[in-house]
């Protein structure tokens, strides 16, 4: 099984223009550009299926490219022009749309899942899988020091396996957090009250982890090798049964410890 995803960049502007009318001159930065105090959005469509054999594809990305911009920026659109209190739920919408467009096609392939990215942070995703449930994510950050040591391994063995991890003046990070939730959103179309969703990692997992030595000054670290690894889990745990009162279910953390290393955990 193969999975393609693509990512489309667009805005949609206060003011109607023309530019989907020709081809884009930066489809990099966004097509359509943004013209002023609009709304910039980026959406991931990952596609899961079999190869063709002529092509090589999965599915030709010019294909994407054009039905995400049709289906999804005219929901867009038309929602911000109708959008108050109650009138459901807009990344479902977006999600009915870009399904029935490509189930719609002779491509054996179909959509394994969708992403809109609201803000660098902020998303909400739906999966195949999980419809009509939704998965609402944002992005925190904390600073943080450690040193990887097992005390049942030899100070050789230490030094062999975690390297300048193990010094014994330890070392420091400044971590990025992404929480996922899940849930079937509520009338008005949100999963969560964003700020209480906010308030909530702060005060159980942000503010015991900031500006701390994890090994030191946390006790689910006493026995637990603050690894990436771990810290997502313990984080995890933090937060699992805190999300019940508003609606939702904590789905997954990932913890990034540079831009190059990061872990996601989850349970069943």
């Amino acid at each position: 099984m193969f999975r393609l995803t693509r990512e489309i960049r667009f805005s949609i502007n206060d003011l109607p223009d023309a530019q989907l009318d020709h081809p884009p001159t930066n489809s990099y930065g966004g097509y359509p550009s943004l013209t002023g105090f609009g709304q910039y959005f980026t959406i991931q469509v990952t596609l899961e299926g079999k190869l063709d054999r002529a092509t090589g594809y999965l599915r030709n990305i010019k294909d994407i490219d054009r039905l995400i911009r049709e289906k999804v920026i005219a929901s867009i659109d038309a929602a911000r022009q109708r959008l108050r209190p109650g009138d459901g739920d807009l990344a479902r919408e977006i999600f009915s749309d870009v399904l029935g467009g490509f189930q719609s096609s002779a491509s054996g392939d179909k959509v394994h899942s969708i992403m809109l990215w609201l803000t660098p942070f902020l998303s909400i995703s739906l999966f195949q899988s999980e419809f009509p449930m939704s998965r609402l994510s944002q992005k925190f950050e904390f600073s943080a020091s450690h040193r990887l040591h097992n005390p049942s391994l030899s100070a050789e063995e230490n030094r062999k396996t975690y390297g300048k991890c193990n010094h014994p003046s330890g070392h420091g990070h400044n971590y990025e957090v992404q929480v996922t939730l899940r849930g079937k959103p509520n009338r008005n179309g949100l999963l969560v009250d964003v700020p209480q969703f906010e308030k909530i990692v702060q005060e159980y997992a942000i503010e015991k982890l900031d500006h701390k030595n994890l090994n030191v000054d946390l006790s689910e670290f006493a026995e637990v090798i603050p690894t990436v690894e771990n810290i997502a889990m313990v984080i995890y745990k933090m937060l699992k049964s805190r999300f019940t009162n508003i609606g939702a279910d904590l789905a997954a953390v990932t913890v990034w410890e540079t831009p190059k290393t990061w872990c996601e955990y989850s349970e069943p």
